[in-house]
């Protein structure tokens, strides 16, 4: 798990090839920061139809950010659309998938978590008034502004989130409470170490 929280500006981000070189990706963290990362965040700018790369052992959760859609066409044949305003889709990394634009560019949030090493929950929510998020030992959360802007409050040191920005809020030894403030939507992903 990180060592302490942060906010991480959306033009921070790094912005890298594919795995397969099919395409481009801005990966906002990756932890622990090394290629046996346990849980991964990235914003996938897709530009034309293009094989997705295998990720075996690796469960993963594509949300629709920007763009008129995906289509997500599996090996065994389905297809599924990921459309405006934030459809999504969670799948296996080791699955064959082809991304299909539907009417132009995409980008998509890219969730990507070790299977057997953590669990995740992402959620969709609208940011109207205040918001509050609860860590603890061995679970927290990450926060990424799809549209508007907020602010922590001071007890958190944390500061303001702009559109695109991400914050990573950390536990450390007891339960955490971090409130945050303003307007906009977000994804708010929350990720378990598992004991088992």
């Amino acid at each position: 798990m990180p060592s302490s929280s942060r906010l991480i500006p959306a033009n921070e981000y790094r912005r890298e090839r594919w795995k397969n070189g099919l395409g481009w990706t801005r990966e906002i963290v990756r932890v622990p920061d090394s290629d046996a990362w346990d849980w991964r965040l990235s914003i996938a700018e897709i530009e034309r139809d293009a094989a997705f790369s295998s990720f075996p052992g690796i469960d993963r959760e594509l949300v629709l950010l920007r763009g008129n859609g995906l289509r997500l066409v599996f090996g065994d044949g389905r297809a599924v659309e990921l459309m405006p305003p934030h459809d999504r889709l969670r799948f296996a990394g080791e699955e064959v998938v082809t991304g299909e634009l539907v009417d132009g560019m995409t980008h998509d949030f890219n969730l990507m978590w070790r299977r057997g090493r953590v669990r995740t929950e992402l959620l969709h929510r609208p940011l109207v008034g205040p918001m509050l998020f609860f860590t603890e030992p061995g679970v927290h959360w990450v926060i990424h502004l799809i549209a508007g802007q907020a602010t922590f409050d001071t007890a958190s040191d944390l500061g303001q989130l702009w559109t695109g920005d991400t914050a990573i809020l950390v536990a450390g030894e007891a339960r955490s409470r971090y409130a945050l403030q303003g307007g906009g939507e977000l994804l708010a992903i929350r990720i378990e170490e598992r004991a088992d």
